[in-house]
């Protein structure tokens, strides 16, 4: 186990973390929303949970996205998909169990937010509490001609990254 994933356990297991915003904020937008898993946070809240050791960050892109696109330094990797045909990953949760823990604070990436957003409800089936998706993922969604990296998104927020 990782140094910033023993913190993060470590963290996760202090109520001022969860009961804190912006976790609090994310859990009562889920509620209201009637998500399966405990919320979303923005990239910049992301980061600064897990600089600060009270999240861990999981990468759910393809292992080929991670090389070609990019990654966030120290983030884990568990891919929900696989494969250009994006084969969902049978393991995927068992691998997120293994990886990470249940009780740990997981903030789920991958390009946009919809496949994290999945993951996350997969995992909160499995009983993970505390996954939260990170809104807009590495890249943004896609604009108007049809390009990302434009108007959201881990890069255009300038957060850490890098690229193989």
């Amino acid at each position: 186990m990782t140094a910033a994933i023993q913190g993060a356990t470590a963290s996760a297991t202090r109520p001022a973390v969860l009961d804190a915003p912006p976790l609090s904020i994310a859990r009562e937008r889920a509620e209201h929303d009637a998500l399966l898993y405990a919320g979303g946070v923005t990239p910049e809240q992301a980061w600064a949970l897990v600089s600060a050791g009270e999240a861990v960050l999981v990468d759910v892109r393809t292992a080929e996205e991670r090389k070609f696109v990019g990654h966030v330094p120290g983030s884990v990797h568990v891919a929900w998909a696989t494969g250009t045909s994006m084969t969902r990953n049978p393991r995927f949760v068992k691998e997120l169990e293994t990886r990470v823990g249940k009780d740990v604070v997981i903030l789920l990436l991958c390009r946009s937010g919809k496949r994290s957003a999945a993951a996350a409800e997969a995992a909160a089936k499995a009983g993970f509490r505390h996954v939260f998706n990170v809104l807009e993922g590495f890249e943004g969604e896609l604009n108007g001609d049809g390009q990302r990296r434009n108007s959201g998104g881990w890069v255009v927020r300038s957060l850490p990254w890098q690229q193989d």
